[in-house]
């Protein structure tokens, strides 16, 4: 078999969660956008709900009616990117909750689902999504005639504890919601490590579930295991590679293992300090990533198994995402296809 293996293990997902949730003093959420940062939402939240979360938000309306599907009635949907033209089917049949982020969501769904569960979400600073304090100064009246379930912003700096914007955004945001009687909340999972006065009424984290920072403490949720198709030998002044990119120093062996860029791993992973692993034993990235293939030096091995790991506990999507230049999120939900996924828990 010359498919990549993604292992999940759903029970440090759950353990992840609850950690997080004993932070709290408020609800905790869970965010499962993005199929679930990669990992299949429906499995994810199913895991998360036997756990105890009783919300789950999603970036759009058609991921939350994949997840209803998954999770059947009862567990609250709400949907960041609001009330889109063509959701109001959506949101009704499946039971969404749109957080409308702007004047024209908010005429659109009180026109199209009168008396349907809404949020409203603010821009305490970040310019991203939701209603300015100007904009929400104006409609505020009306929205909360209408009763929403929840007012939500979100952070732009919480990955850094020290930045002032934290700060900034979580005065604007009480100026814009101190004193109103509707759920509140502001903190994904930066914001719950920011202390309980971002923490509000409910807790929306995300990457912390999956293992990523900047939630230091999470446990790995993902292992990869790449299958070795060939061994050769090289001698020094050969290449390896496209570009002659790697030329051997001394005698090597060679490991060509069955993943590459196609599979959401990066050539620029070649860069950094990435190994692939027997065992214990770390064994260096050689050469550049290709579409399907990457070539690693076992000469130190004194036997070469079946496949060798490319995520685990030592080397997490942290690791990655560090030697790529990019962040954890983007390694999780870029884990192709052609895995073959097995799912712990």
């Amino acid at each position: 078999m010359s498919t990549a293996k993604l292992t999940i293990n759903l029970d440090a997902l759950v353990t992840n969660w609850q950690n997080l949730n004993a932070m709290t003093n408020c609800e905790t959420a869970a965010v499962v956008k993005a199929n679930g940062y990669g990992l299949d939402a429906g499995r994810v939240a199913k895991a998360l709900a036997k756990a105890g979360a009783r919300n789950f938000f999603v970036a759009a309306a058609e991921e939350g009616v994949a997840l209803r599907r998954a999770l059947g009635p009862g567990p609250g949907i709400s949907v960041f990117s609001g009330h889109m033209e063509g959701d109001t089917k959506l949101l009704k049949e499946f039971q969404l909750t749109p957080m409308l982020n702007s004047l024209d969501q908010m005429l659109r769904h009180f026109e199209t689902l009168p008396g349907h569960p809404f949020g409203v979400q603010l821009d305490s600073g970040m310019n991203r999504l939701g209603m300015e304090p100007a904009e929400w100064a104006a409609v505020r009246d009306i929205a909360l005639g209408q009763g929403p379930v929840l007012l939500m912003s979100h952070l732009a700096c919480a990955d850094d504890p020290a930045h002032p914007m934290n700060a900034q955004q979580l005065r604007v945001f009480r100026e814009m919601t101190d004193g109103i009687e509707v759920p509140r909340s502001l903190a994904a999972t930066g914001g719950m490590l920011l202390g309980p006065d971002y923490h509000f009424d409910l807790c929306r984290p995300g990457v912390g579930l999956y293992g990523g920072e900047p939630f230091g403490d999470a446990l790995p949720v993902v292992q990869l295991d790449l299958p070795v198709i060939q061994l050769r030998d090289v001698e020094p002044g050969e290449s390896v590679g496209y570009g002659n990119a790697w030329v051997a120093q001394t005698p090597a062996r060679i490991a060509t293992v069955a993943a590459g860029y196609a599979d959401g791993l990066q050539r620029a992973l070649t860069k950094g300090d990435v190994f692939a692993y027997a065992g214990e034993a770390r064994c260096p990235i050689v050469g550049r990533v290709s579409m399907d293939l990457i070539t690693v030096d076992v000469t130190a091995l004194d036997q070469v198994p079946a496949s060798l790991t490319l995520l685990n506990e030592e080397q997490t999507i942290e690791h990655l995402a560090q030697a790529a230049g990019t962040i954890g999120y983007e390694i999780l939900t870029s884990l192709g296809h052609r895995y073959a996924r097995t799912y712990q828990g």
